[in-house]
């Protein structure tokens, strides 16, 4: 396999596992982009090594930015912006993790605590709050889990699942 192939065949991977996750594949391709690229790249080289749009590539690029997955760097004497993406590994798994937590996580339990505010007495009332407590609860330990996933560093990852595997 040539080099550029291999390329080609991690970005489209990058993509199809950044869609499995529920990230937008065209910017899980851009982040893949920047992650093998040598050098940071422009908007432009962006659009042209992935057949994108302008107007795609300048979204992608803001979101991954908004992620704290990819960086602006100056040049001297350059106009344009150019990007380079995170690349310690830990700290991309980190700021996704951060970052759907946020996003799907916290709003699901703020609803779990809203929708307990019932009137009245029944039984279906209580089957309800029992339903939603135990999903709540379930959440709360992965709100929990996720937070020290996400403040601790790469050793005591590795630390537990050397533990889960013996």
């Amino acid at each position: 396999m040539e080099l550029d192939e291999a390329k080609q065949k991690f970005i489209q991977a990058w993509g199809t596992l950044g869609s499995n996750w529920g990230i937008n594949r065209t910017m899980a391709q851009v982040h893949a982009l920047l992650l093998i690229s040598v050098e940071s790249l422009c908007a432009d080289d962006i659009m042209e090594k992935l057949q994108i749009s302008r107007g795609n590539a300048n979204m992608n690029i803001r979101a991954l930015i908004d992620w704290g997955l990819v960086y602006k760097e100056l040049k001297p004497g350059e106009r344009r912006e150019y990007f380079v993406s995170e690349n310690d590994m830990w700290k991309v798994v980190r700021q996704i993790i951060t970052h759907r937590k946020k996003k799907e996580l916290e709003p699901v339990l703020k609803i779990l605590e809203e929708v307990q505010h019932i009137e009245g007495e029944s039984k279906e009332k209580k089957e309800f709050l029992e339903v939603v407590q135990d999903i709540e609860l379930f959440a709360q330990r992965a709100d929990k889990v996720l937070d020290k996933f996400a403040t601790s560093d790469s050793s005591w990852l590795l630390n537990i699942l050397m533990k889960v595997m013996s």
